[in-house]
């Protein structure tokens, strides 16, 4: 590879506490081209600029921006871009947590999939990915892809909407209320309650109108009000509260509150 190509690539790689997330990859090619090659892992891929042109199983596929490609562990495939600005993509690699072998074939006919809802969900995904203390989020969103992935590519086997399961969500409100500043995985929450991860996030957004990590953020910024009242500092308090950092407070607060933790406990000037 020349020295020049080289230079135009931006690669950031790393493997989150999220659990079935063997890696996630962002990346910007201008020339470099994939040779042939294949994962132990799932690749779930979405394409924010350019468009990538790779073969899988001896068919030429095409990844534009409104699509997620889902190329299935162990099936050869190479890359290149279709233009010479290149590309610039989001790969996560996905262990069989939410992917079965059963689905390879159908990703192996069909692994390109232009299905706004799940486009969207793939964004929110890598949003949550890139900013350490979502990991409850990251893991929400990543079962509702899996869910959405196995209805697309095996659609008679997933019909209508999930039953209402008031009880099974009061349980979880009540799991994330014992747990507010240690947190909760939703595969520890699953295990405990002995449901399916994707089904627990929907019965709760149902019953409640906000996904468990979003109650999860409310519990935790209430008792951060009460502690930055009592005059501590936002630094301490992030940390008695369960949030990864004072940034990672200030993030929900600012979007619940709307003013940030250090504004928030001032009192008001004499006039």
């Amino acid at each position: 590879m020349a020295p020049e190509a080289a230079a135009r690539q931006e690669v950031s790689a790393w493997r989150p506490r999220v659990p079935g997330v063997v890696e996630v990859f962002h990346a910007h090619f201008t020339e470099y081209a994939y040779p042939m090659h294949v994962h132990e892992a799932w690749t779930l891929l979405i394409v924010d600029d350019g468009a990538v042109r790779y073969d899988l199983d001896r068919h030429e596929h095409g990844t534009p921006h409104d699509t997620v490609s889902l190329l299935p562990p162990h099936v050869p495939h190479n890359g290149s871009p279709v233009t010479p600005d290149g590309f610039r993509k989001r790969v996560v690699y996905l262990d069989g947590t939410h992917l079965g072998d059963d689905l390879i074939g159908p990703a192996v006919d069909g692994p390109d999939l232009r299905d706004p809802v799940l486009r969207r969900r793939v964004g929110q995904l890598h949003t949550a990915l890139v900013r350490p203390g979502e990991e409850l989020e990251a893991e929400s969103r990543l079962t509702l892809i899996g869910d959405r992935l196995r209805t697309l590519l095996r659609p008679r086997l997933h019909t209508g909407h999930a039953r209402r399961d008031p009880a099974l969500a009061r349980r979880l409100r009540e799991l994330l209320d014992e747990r507010v500043v240690e947190g909760l995985s939703l595969e520890e929450a699953a295990g405990l309650l002995q449901a399916h991860p994707a089904h627990l996030v929907r019965v709760f957004s149902t019953a409640y109108g906000i996904a468990p990590h979003q109650y999860l953020n409310s519990r935790r910024v209430d008792r951060a009000r009460r502690l930055l009242l009592e005059g501590r500092p936002p630094g301490e308090v992030a940390t008695e509260t369960g949030f990864f950092d004072q940034s990672h407070l200030t993030r929900h607060f600012r979007k619940l509150v709307g003013i940030t933790p250090g504004r928030y406990a001032r009192k008001p000037s004499v006039r």
